[in-house]
């Protein structure tokens, strides 16, 4: 072997080596991406799964309140009935007392904003539960799009690494890229796009 080919294999390795370093570094910086996608789309996960229960308890509490004003909407509505068949003017009064009790009672299950629990009110924060959970949810498929977009480009970078293909790095790099658009949009615009 000569000396002019053996500084010629010389090059060629300070070559490889600089372009894996290259590659390690572009590996490095998706391995980043990727862990910060990783993270949002946790976090929203949990958040759409919190808004979600939040969502169920606030219907449950709904509709235990529409079986309580139903029923005393009821009795008040029986006692009116009965009402015209009281002989004694005391009994009347008392009677009449009630069914305004009853009333007042089933109106304040309708509507009760000063404690927030009445049937409009429960209605109102569990429809804003619902598209907190839905927004929610919009992240996470956005996160979990660009964190499968940087787990190919990593992939695709360790072949270079293997393979010395090199358009498999520009392939990389532009999944890299795309990831972090995606990651982009579902922080910033998380309903633009439609994502299953």
């Amino acid at each position: 072997m000569s000396a002019h080919e053996s500084m010629e294999q010389a090059d060629q390795a300070k070559e490889a080596s600089s372009q894996n370093r290259k590659i390690a570094l572009l590996i490095a910086i998706i391995a980043l991406c990727l862990a910060l996608s990783e993270t949002l789309g946790k976090g929203a996960q949990t958040e759409s799964l919190a808004k979600n229960v939040e969502a169920s308890n606030l219907w449950a509490f709904f509709q235990a309140k529409s079986i309580r004003h139903t029923v005393v909407q009821t009795a008040a509505d029986q006692s009116k009935l009965g009402l015209g068949a009281a002989s004694d003017d005391a009994a009347k009064a008392a009677a009449q007392k009630q069914i305004d009790a009853w009333q007042k009672t089933a109106e304040r299950y309708r509507s009760d904003p000063k404690s927030g629990e009445g049937q409009e009110q429960l209605s109102e924060r569990a429809k804003h539960s619902e598209e907190e959970r839905d927004l929610a949810t919009a992240k996470y498929h956005h996160f979990e799009l660009a964190s499968a977009a940087f787990q190919i480009g990593i992939v695709l970078a360790s072949a270079t690494i293997i393979t010395g293909i090199v358009v498999l790095a520009w392939i990389s790099g532009v999944l890299m890229l795309a990831g972090i658009a995606i990651t982009a949009l579902g922080i910033f615009m998380p309903n633009l796009l439609h994502l299953p």
